[in-house]
């Protein structure tokens, strides 16, 4: 039994030494945070004060997917930071994680719970707006009560 567990303690040690390179690898590439943030297109870049439509719709969309990739880097980060915290609370125990992990831990955690409902909810169906009381000529007149 003790054999097992040093066995899955010596796998989870490779695992965060692994999740610690893909993080380092990805926090200097070209789709770390800081860099996909920095890269911003401005309306100007498309002509200024020009009645371009497209030109329009397409920097609202370029602003929307641009947010939802700062987002999605910046979550992705946080949950293998979770990660590589929960795999060293596994292999030191819990009582010897030092007190800034365990707090930024449990911050991260509850961020995560967070953008997670969010998405939940942004994402059940919106209830039908009430229809408007008919005007035209069939509106009836007679009350039915």
């Amino acid at each position: 039994m003790a054999g097992d567990l040093e066995r899955g303690v010596g796998e989870l040690k490779k695992f965060r030494a692994k999740v610690d390179e893909v993080l380092s690898t990805l926090e200097s590439s070209d789709g770390g945070k800081t860099k996909v943030a920095a890269e911003q297109v401005t309306r100007g870049s498309f002509g200024v004060g020009l009645p371009f439509a497209e030109a329009d719709g397409f920097y609202t969309e370029y602003n929307r997917v641009h947010q939802a990739l700062v987002s999605l880097s910046k979550s992705l980060g946080d949950q293998i930071e979770v990660l590589t915290i929960g795999v060293h609370g596994a292999d030191v125990g819990y009582d010897n994680v030092d007190n800034y992990e365990r707090s930024r831990f449990h911050a991260i955690n509850a961020r995560l719970d967070e953008e997670r409902d969010a998405m939940e909810e942004a994402q059940k169906p919106k209830p039908a707006a009430p229809q408007q009381p008919r005007t035209d000529s069939k509106t009836g007149t007679t009350d039915l009560g």
